[in-house]
């Protein structure tokens, strides 16, 4: 017998989504950090010093899909627990406690990471990755387009 791969659609995309993000969430947890921390202090991480905060609220949002307030609070938690630091009035920046979490994060998610894109060609990745890409750029169009009317 053989089996048909579903097509790409928004249930498949978003089960595969909080698949991984519960595998991640699981690992986020035992160091007492939220998924939206951790993206915000992955945006901080891998800046190159110190960032506006106006730039990390924007890359939260439009990561996440969250209130600039949601943003906002999330990098105010993140001070609080000293994993980032106000380097100026409008500037802040990974702490060296922060930076040792994410890299510790990091680390403990990657290889299961690996197993879970292992046996998955370069070649399916690479078409999946466009796929995805485009499927994002239409919806944040979209998005961008129902937001524009609501003004």
């Amino acid at each position: 017998m053989t089996t048909t791969a579903p097509l790409v659609d928004p249930r498949t995309i978003t089960l595969a989504h909080y698949a991984a993000r519960a595998v991640l969430e699981r690992v986020l947890a035992s160091y007492g950090t939220t998924f939206q921390q951790n993206v915000t202090l992955r945006l901080a991480a891998v800046a190159d010093g110190p960032v506006e905060r106006a730039a990390l609220v924007d890359g939260v949002t439009d990561a996440l899909k969250v209130d600039a307030a949601d943003a906002h609070e999330t990098i105010d938690e993140l001070i609080a627990a000293g994993l980032l630091v106000a380097a100026e009035a409008s500037r802040v920046e990974i702490s060296g406690s922060g930076r040792e979490l994410y890299a510790r994060t990091s680390a403990e998610t990657a290889p299961v990471s690996a197993r879970i894109y292992a046996g998955i060609s370069e070649e399916d990745r690479a078409v999946t990755g466009r796929v995805l890409t485009l499927i994002t750029e239409r919806a944040n169009a979209e998005l961008a387009a129902l937001e524009a009317r609501q003004v």
